[in-house]
């Protein structure tokens, strides 16, 4: 694997292969230390780099000889802790055994169940050569040792899936285990040329260095080793975690050629969306005027207004098949409104937008005169900045229904940015075209009178009402996870508000000026005026909440 935004191969993927990885641990003076393996030079997957023991799942680690064998979990257990519908408990057996191939070592209990001592491990090793070689089953095994697997003594930690292009492919789950009292590792040397303790940042620094090569997926593991002090603290943090994300890279196409991408790239959730049987065909470029395909359903094109407001430009959507819906038409650009008659070729119906500021509605008029299409949406709010042009068909209503076709678009009123906004979601896939409602990465301006941060944080809290799968927002790529990404908002905006009370409890009375540095010590100064508008909306809030008072142009707590 390779480094976020680094280049991908393009050759065909291989089909992806089960797998379990083991990552054995023991306590030295300096802190914790890792069992590295370094891979023959000639291997034909990932030759040379140092990775952790591990390997393929096989079908006789399944075997029901084996599987009655492990205990500590019940087989219902540990699908739910691996998120599998069936055959969670092979991957215990796969990580035992192949650990044992590969190092030596052996993760298992004896008839008194204890760990395997170094006599016994030391007399075990005779049984090794035919296990790798497939001449002996792993249940013969278990069976003539009179051995058994403690589920607890690996502990499941982490999910990666290897990018395509690639010319082995596995779904790899990572378990992390105590070395037992008393074991030695020794190379199997076929997989394994050499084996290593070695501190996990001193490992880091190797491969820093260029002396060592790691994969993308080790070096994410042995980053999150370097924080424990001792075994036993990394095993209590791995026992504890809650469900395991699935750490699965994508392949894009662009200016710089196939580039690989992860879990909280930018562009992650929207390649993951655009291509999910991985042809690595869709781009990550965002291109003013070129159609992008998300989805069976919506082209998205970029309208050419970036900015510091508008990011790389404003998206306007094209839904639908025979017939087709556009939301947020833009701005009224000529090349803008060009590319959208183009890909609508036709079929463009109805005009939906999601609320009435400059970079979003203006090019509805013109547009609808081109096509004839119906508008929908709210009418422009009596104050500054706003698109007057928009004058609706249909005016919006909350929870209202439109068909575009065979799919429907349900409208979300959800005030706050605008008094007059609205998101919305279609429902056969759940994607959410959410305006300026949630923005990717960062925070929209709650400007004033006709932004207010009460209506903006109460319309976030009504879309975990609804079923959304992604999130299609004003600007930017598509947003992943929304559930997570509303939660941050919303906990954004009152870390925010926090700051507000404790500025003014340690200040007294202080204005928006004055308040400004402590609100926002990490919003360049000169996005401060834009800040200020959002930070009177959080004071206008406090006052109608009774937490804080204006005097005269100034502020101060309520108590």
């Amino acid at each position: 694997m390779t480094a976020s935004g680094d280049r991908a191969g393009s050759s065909p993927s291989a089909r992806i292969r089960n797998a379990c990885t083991v990552v054995v641990l023991r306590d030295r003076a300096a802190g914790v230390e890792v069992l590295m393996l370094r891979r023959a030079h000639d291997a034909a997957f990932l030759g040379g780099a140092y990775v952790f023991p591990g390997g393929a799942v096989d079908a006789g680690d399944a075997d029901a000889r084996v599987l009655a064998r492990l205990q500590g979990s019940s087989g219902a257990e540990a699908d739910a802790r691996l998120d599998l519908a069936q055959g969670g408990l092979t991957y215990w057996a796969t990580g035992v055994r192949e650990c044992f191939e590969e190092t030596g070592i052996l993760l298992a209990r004896d008839a008194a169940c204890q760990p395997v001592a170094i006599d016994r491990q030391r007399e075990l090793g005779a049984m090794r050569r035919a296990l790798h070689d497939g001449t002996m089953a792993f249940a013969d095994f278990l069976e003539q040792a009179q051995l058994g697997i403690r589920t607890d003594d690996l502990v499941y930690v982490d999910h990666w899936i290897t990018p395509p292009g690639r010319s082995r492919r596995f779904d790899t789950r990572f378990f992390w285990a105590r070395l037992p009292a008393g074991q030695v590792e020794s190379p199997d040397e076929v997989e394994a040329a050499g084996l290593e303790w070695i501190a996990p940042s001193d490992a880091l620094a190797r491969a820093e260095s260029g002396s060592i090569e790691l994969p993308n997926a080790t070096r994410q593991m042995l980053r999150e080793l370097a924080r424990w002090p001792d075994v036993q603290s990394a095993l209590q943090d791995g026992r504890g975690r809650g469900p395991i994300e699935v750490k699965r890279p994508v392949v894009a196409q662009g200016a710089r050629g196939p580039v690989i991408f992860r879990n909280g790239d930018t562009a992650y959730a929207e390649i993951r969306w655009s291509d999910p049987d991985e042809t690595t065909a869709t781009t990550y470029d965002l291109e003013p005027g070129k159609p992008k395909r998300l989805d069976r359903h919506v082209v998205r094109i970029i309208a050419p207004n970036p900015g510091n407001m508008t990011g790389p430009g404003t998206n306007s959507y094209l839904v639908g098949h025979a017939e087709v819906a556009v939301i947020d038409p833009g701005p009224c650009i000529d090349s803008h409104i060009d590319a959208i008659v183009h890909a609508g070729a036709g079929r463009i119906r109805w005009i939906l937008c999601t609320h009435t500021h400059p970079d979003h509605s203006p090019a509805a008029a013109r547009l609808k005169a081109i096509t004839g299409a119906q508008l929908i949406g709210a009418p422009a709010p009596a104050v500054a900045r706003q698109d007057t042009t928009f004058l609706p068909d249909v005016i919006a209503q909350d929870e209202a229904i439109y068909a575009v076709g065979d799919l429907t678009l349900r409208a979300l009123h959800t005030p706050g940015h605008a008094s007059n906004h609205y998101c919305y979601l279609l429902e056969q896939t759940g994607m959410l075209f959410s305006g300026d409602h949630v923005m990717q990465g960062s925070t929209v301006v709650i400007n004033p009178p006709d932004g207010d941060m009460r209506a903006y944080l109460h319309s976030l809290q009504t879309l975990f009402q609804h079923s959304i799968a992604i999130i299609a927002p004003g600007h930017g790529y598509l947003i992943g996870k929304p559930a997570v990404e509303i939660r941050r908002l919303i906990e954004h905006r009152m870390q925010r508000e926090r700051r507000v009370l404790d500025a003014l409890a340690h200040r007294g009375e202080a204005t928006i000026d004055e308040l400004l540095p402590a609100v926002y010590p990490d919003v360049p100064i000169e996005r401060h005026r834009a800040a200020a508008r959002s930070l009177l909306a959080h004071l206008l809030k406090l006052v109608a909440e009774g937490r804080v008072r204006a005097i005269g142009h100034g502020y101060s707590l309520a108590i």
